[in-house]
């Protein structure tokens, strides 16, 4: 009887969307490790976990030092529906800095949505290996956290994460009336919505007006600069 060929692992790209180290801490394919957002903060004592997530194995843990996000967001875009399997994506941004694995570092996958990819390549998504659950988008210099990892101790932690926007709204499968901005694309670099309250609306006008008052004052600026050395 004829034996099944052997299996040949690529520990550098992984099967499955794991990072096909097997736990491995050394090699050029295991330098991200030693990088934020993965490095370990174990002996570093300005370090201050002030939150604990985790992957619904258990597999993948982190902290995280920072009491509030640099800012915290519902995306409805399409590409965030599929890849979560949800209405939308909430998402808290942070610096790489700001979290620690404290477990399951080895565990993680990665997906590059543009190239349909399992090679880690930024901008990618990240997320346990085992139990598939997402962790994070890592962009290249900040990443995305998603909140509902988190194990919060009390409504005031998970006040602390409320969001300041939607993205993408025109696109959302159900409406949320919260009275917060609600953009057509990226927010600040598309319009808003007529969902949105009239008076950030109002206010957006008089901040675009007065953005391109100053852009149109900085090229005569230089207009008059380029005619005078002439």
């Amino acid at each position: 009887m004829a034996s099944s060929p052997k299996r040949e692992v690529n520990n550098n790209s992984g099967e499955n969307g794991d990072n096909g180290d097997q736990g491995e801490l050394h090699g050029e394919h295991n330098e991200w490790k030693f990088r934020a957002p993965y490095k370990v903060h174990d002996n570093d004592p300005n370090f201050k976990a002030r939150y604990n997530g985790s992957c619904h194995c258990g597999k993948v843990q982190y902290q995280l030092s920072r009491e509030k996000p640099l800012d915290s967001k519902y995306c409805h875009c399409q590409t965030c529906q599929k890849l979560h399997g949800a209405p939308f994506q909430w998402a808290a941004i942070f610096h790489k800095e700001d979290i620690n694995f404290t477990s399951g570092h080895h565990d993680l996958g990665w997906y590059e949505s543009s190239e349909k990819t399992c090679v880690h390549k930024l901008p990618c998504k990240v997320s346990c290996a085992y139990c598939r659950t997402p962790i994070m988008d890592e962009g290249r210099n900040m990443i995305l956290l998603f909140p509902t990892l988190i194990n919060w101790e009390s409504p005031e932690e998970r006040k602390n994460f409320d969001i300041s926007c939607h993205m993408f709204y025109p696109r959302r499968v159900v409406d949320i009336p919260d009275g917060k901005p609600k953009w057509t694309g990226i927010n600040n670099s598309s319009e808003l919505c007529a969902d949105t309250p009239q008076d950030v609306i109002k206010k957006r006008k008089r901040e675009v007006a007065e953005e391109d008052k100053k852009k149109k004052e900085e090229e005569d600026a230089g207009a008059q600069d380029a005619h005078g050395g002439a």
